[in-house]
């Protein structure tokens, strides 16, 4: 049937073949117009985010529960199929421009990058809970930031510590009163 379908007749051929389809089934085409929607009134974000918190490990959680917080804060009262990737975008610069500035800060790019992935999560169990489709879902198509190259560097041989062992950012401490380094302890 698809070699019809390609061959010459093309679209013609594609539509004939599926209204022979709807026949066969006792379908016309404005039986598939008025069919009800099958898929609930998606939930708001005030609503939803708990049942996502609840049903996620600790971990997650940890990691993507104060960027739900400003979902809530932001978009609480929105449907979950309301947002676009645009409102995302904004949202994400929105969280960028009301960053907290730490000394290792990469200029919001990883709030940002954490944003996308607690959306994306967010809309996954969505999708799972048959709240909306996978094409419905928003964040799947906002990409996360590039992460920049890495600001850490090994320690120059200058500024180790040659007697020290691995792991040990400190000198050995000093022997005891009247013990010799590196012979037996004193004790009882």
């Amino acid at each position: 049937m698809s070699e019809t379908i390609q061959a010459g007749g093309g679209q013609q051929a594609a539509i004939e073949a599926a209204l022979l389809v709807l026949e066969r089934m006792g379908l016309s085409p404005a039986d598939l117009l008025s069919a009800p929607a099958q898929r609930p009134v998606p939930p708001t974000f005030a609503e939803y985010v708990p049942v996502v918190a609840s049903a996620v490990s600790a971990g997650t959680r940890r990691a993507y529960g104060s960027y739900w917080n400003r979902v809530v804060e932001q978009w609480g009262d929105r449907r979950l199929d309301e947002p676009t990737p645009s409102d995302i975008r904004q949202l994400m610069a929105h969280i960028k421009a009301h960053v907290v500035p730490r000394r290792n800060a990469r200029g919001g790019r990883s709030a940002q990058e954490h944003l996308v992935a607690a959306l994306r999560c967010l809309y996954r169990r969505a999708v799972d809970d048959g709240l909306i489709t996978e094409a419905a879902n928003p964040a799947r198509k906002v990409d996360k930031p590039r992460r920049l190259p890495s600001t850490r560097r090994a320690v120059p041989d200058t500024r180790r510590w040659s007697g020290r062992s691995a792991g040990s950012c400190h000198p050995p401490p000093a022997p005891p009163a009247g013990q010799v380094p590196g012979g037996p302890r004193a004790g009882p």
